[in-house]
């Protein structure tokens, strides 16, 4: 096996979203590298099980090298081999398997079963190459739920939307598309979450898989691919490199409605960046309002958790590099113009979305409340009070039916607004926000406080349009402790002042 390594300059295209074609190789030995040393460890682990399925894989590897180091490589194998050796030093869950460690379910972990469905598509010289498997039970561990056996028609819409992905991918994104075609090999469909508009995730131990939803259509299947891919080469580079050190304090992420530390932020920075720049270029190729909503949206929450991972004190010398080169990508598209109501939407998305987050994830102590209650009846001045981090016990999508209001404008539509949140609904508020009316926002939103205090949707619209809530979480927490329901914002004040 060659030595592992990168110069500085691919490294630092790596960073910014930009590796070439030598250097996903590389990942992808490594990758293979990786697979490997699991392995070793495996046999080392447990001798008396793998020892004799081990010697007959270096038989194999002898008598057909190729076929035997492409199924070692395949990304359910890594998953498998993982898993399994965690399993065997912790002593936690074995994966599904028969005496033999590198069969699965009558299945070896080594190979891709052969009834699996291989979807190929190919537009203006370049191919794109997948498996699409809804069969083989490692698949239950790239960490979602796996969807049940495709149906005909299931099968036909996940070609359908490739197609039309990879053609709108190659004509306007070609440089993504040569990365995905290098990285993507492997796709499980996974059964959807009814209160979320799709789901995907990765597996830092399976290079090149990805596990999805059934897409929408060829666009959404597009930003979920490309978003995925980039989990993926993260993966394998912090595989080769430590980016993350001490500490790991978790904190605020714009894709999520939990804390996340460091590595996580750095996730979502990177996967973030491929998608903004998605958007960004459909939005100069169509003029689409919504496109562009996507672009200054992700591209100041990119810019801004690039900064804070700067800052952070966490990275590594290796990770500051990386995020820098992150950071300067972004950061020559933070100038480029938005039509002012776009950005204005943009701007309102993102800080609706982080005090949502503090309102979920801060907390405030009963006591302290209760002194802010106490303070206000005697007319006397507020106590300082603080909150604290206490992250939800679940983690949930992010889910606004403020954010469904946005699109449902940007797309131009004029039928009732779909909210994907179960029981949610946009309020009198919302459009009068979205229609720039901030005083008729006001006041609905006051009304809407006094009549239901634990309303968090009218709290985070009266933030947006107030634009001076910073500590949200202590002003609700305060306001319900009063049993009385005076104004919101005379009460935000106070506290404030």
């Amino acid at each position: 096996m060659d030595r592992l390594s990168l110069s500085d300059a691919a490294y630092a295209a790596l960073g910014a979203g930009r590796p070439d074609a030598a250097t996903l190789a590389h990942l992808r030995r490594a990758a293979l590298s990786r697979h490997l040393l699991l392995l070793r460890e495996i046999v080392r682990a447990a001798p008396d099980e793998a020892g004799p399925w081990y010697a007959r894989l270096c038989a194999e590897e002898r008598t057909a090298p190729e076929q035997t180091r492409a199924r070692l490589a395949d990304p359910l194998f890594g998953a498998w081999a993982a898993h399994r050796l965690r399993a065997l030093r912790h002593g936690g869950p074995r994966p599904a398997q028969t005496t033999e460690p590198h069969k699965t379910d009558g299945r070896h972990a080594a190979r891709a079963p052969k009834d699996a469905r291989r979807l190929s598509v190919e537009h203006d010289g370049l191919t794109l190459r997948v498996r699409l498997d809804d069969t083989d039970p490692r698949r239950a561990l790239l960490g979602l739920v796996p969807a049940d056996r495709l149906t005909a028609a299931e099968t036909a819409h996940w070609q359908t939307c490739l197609t039309a992905a990879w053609r709108l991918l190659v004509e306007r994104h070609r440089p993504d598309a040569r990365i995905l075609a290098a990285v993507l090999e492997l796709v499980v469909p996974v059964r959807p979450d009814p209160s979320a508009r799709g789901i995907s995730a990765t597996s830092a131990d399976a290079y090149g898989a990805v596990a999805m939803s059934a897409p929408a259509d060829g666009t959404a299947l597009a930003v979920g691919l490309l978003h995925e891919a980039q989990h993926s080469v993260l993966n394998a580079v912090t595989a080769l490199f430590d980016l993350v050190g001490a500490p790991a304090v978790p904190d605020y992420s714009p894709w999520r409605d939990d804390p996340r530390p460091p590595s996580g932020l750095l996730h979502g920075a990177y996967a973030y960046l491929a998608v903004t720049r998605f958007w960004r270029a459909e939005a100069a190729a169509t003029g689409d309002p919504l496109a562009a909503f996507e672009f200054a949206r992700w591209r100041e929450a990119v810019a801004g958790t690039a900064d804070r991972l700067r800052a952070g004190g966490a990275l590594t010398a290796a990770g500051a590099r990386f995020v820098d080169a992150l950071r300067a990508e972004v950061g020559t598209w933070l100038d480029e113009p938005v039509e002012p109501r776009v950005a204005r939407l943009a701007g309102h998305a993102n800080a609706d979305h982080r005090l949502r987050w503090r309102l979920r994830n801060r907390a405030v102590d009963p006591g302290d409340a209760a002194a802010l209650a106490a303070a206000w009846r005697r007319g006397a001045r507020p106590p300082r009070v603080e909150s604290r981090l206490v992250p939800s016990p679940r983690r949930a999508l992010e889910n606004s039916a403020r954010l469904d209001l946005m699109h449902h404008s940007l797309r131009g539509d004029t039928g009732p607004v779909t909210v994907h949140r179960p029981g949610g609904r946009a309020s009198a508020g919302d459009a009068a926000l979205l229609g720039g009316d901030h005083g008729t926002a006001l006041s609905a939103y006051q009304k809407g406080i006094v009549a239901e205090p634990a309303d968090d949707a009218a709290w985070t619209g009266l933030a947006l349009v107030a634009d001076r809530l910073d500590r949200l979480e202590v002003v609700v927490a305060g306001y319900r402790a009063l049993g009385a329901r005076p104004d919101p914002l005379e009460f935000a004040s106070w506290i404030s002042g």
